[in-house]
């Protein structure tokens, strides 16, 4: 079956803009913070630039905004776009687990080899950075193999727990959040009556947990999309519906993730308290306008971002100890030779390449390891049914 090129673009762009995010906060924080006392310029071009529709492309926020709704949209597009049958709900349901652990162990071994020979120096960094509120106190602990196999194991699905790696406290999103639509389909997923079911289901998420909303809702836009087709075909005639959602998506995506006060800039209409529903409105907002415009697809289905997408979970995983390690040794070797805006941006251009070739190699030689996983465990379950039988 075809997959949907742009869409794995867009979760590419959107693990990207996460490790923008943290390089950004870890080095210029005044960006994120707005704060002129964490301003590394006379200028303070970093606060105006936070301001502006620009801190997009670092805002972590509104990309775990995006990356939620997307994966929910990719989590039953097979099984609309085949029929709808059940049974790949039963072997989607199954494997969730076995497809998202491998990685996470992989990943949390790395960290606690890095912190057993204290190569982290974040901290250290931070107080050159000025970015010690946010950089100075990840991984900034005495090392514990069985923790790291608990919170690998256990802890980060159950309760997100990320002492080791921070960006694991999505995980109960990806793996609770998939189970709850991969059920919903298997319930309700050929009922008229469908679309009240999963409007409960976003209510519900709305006021408790509004990051669990973005998977069902990217659910939705699949449903709509793969079994709509006079909807769509009307979405996709009128251009300029779809082109107002991506701009009202893009607008509400860019608003900064600080929440403060917008006075005098162009998000001053919007009330400051509600960041989170302004990014999630926007990711719905963007990936809905996208589905109805060819042009976007084909820009985001460019092979750049299919890329990005191949190994988006190795660079969602991996890029953070990368930071926290090569970065600041780099920085802390170089910034009194060099000055610091130029060695931060070497330190950028390099810190960057070295992600894309340690993610591009996990995709490659590590991630498969969850398939070999999962057919182990698939042989070992029918060997116990046939002892049974």
């Amino acid at each position: 079956m075809k997959k949907l090129a742009y869409i794995d673009g867009l979760k590419g762009i959107g693990a990207l803009m996460v490790y923008f995010c943290h390089f950004v906060f870890a080095f210029y924080y005044a960006a994120y913070s707005l704060l002129p006392e964490a301003s590394h310029t006379q200028s303070q071009i970093e606060i105006m630039l936070g301001k502006t529709p620009l801190n997009l492309l670092y805002s972590g926020n509104a990309a775990v905004c995006l990356f939620l709704v997307f994966s929910g949209f990719v989590l039953c597009l097979s099984y609309f776009r085949s029929g709808r049958d059940k049974k790949r709900l039963k072997t989607s349901a199954w494997k969730r687990y076995f497809r998202l652990m491998p990685m996470i162990l992989v990943s949390n071994l790395l960290i606690f080899l890095l912190m057993s020979l204290g190569l982290y120096r974040n901290a250290e960094t931070a107080v050159l950075t000025k970015s010690e509120a946010w950089f100075a106190g990840f991984n900034q602990f005495a090392p514990d193999f069985f923790g790291m196999l608990y919170e690998s194991l256990i802890g980060c699905f159950l309760a997100g727990s990320n002492d080791y790696n921070g960006v694991l406290w999505t995980i109960p999103y990806l793996f609770w959040g998939a189970l709850v639509v991969y059920l919903a389909a298997y319930l309700v997923g050929k009922n008229p009556l469908r679309y009240i079911a999963y409007a409960v289901m976003i209510i519900v998420s709305l006021t408790t947990d509004i990051y669990f909303a973005g998977v069902f809702l990217g659910f939705v836009l699949c449903d709509l999309f793969c079994t709509q087709e006079k909807i769509m075909e009307l979405w996709r005639k009128y251009a300029v519906l779809p082109l107002l959602s991506f701009a009202a998506g893009v607008y509400l995506l860019s608003y900064p993730s600080i929440g403060s006060d917008m006075t005098g800039t162009m998000y001053a209409i919007l009330p400051p308290a509600y960041t989170v529903v302004y990014h999630m409105a926007g990711a719905v907002g963007l990936l809905t306008g996208v589905l109805g415009l060819s042009g976007l697809q084909r820009f985001f289905g460019a092979k750049p971002f299919c890329f990005l997408g191949d190994i988006s979970y190795s660079l969602y995983l991996l890029h953070f100890p990368v930071v926290a390690t090569f970065s600041c040794w780099f920085f802390l070797g170089l910034h009194g030779r060099l000055g610091y805006h130029l060695t931060v941006g070497l330190d950028f251009l390099c810190t960057t390449a070295l992600v894309l070739l340690i993610s591009a190699f996990s995709r490659k030689y590590v991630e498969p390891l969850s398939g070999f996983l999962e057919k182990g465990v698939q042989r070992l379950a029918g060997g116990r049914k046939k002892e049974r039988g």
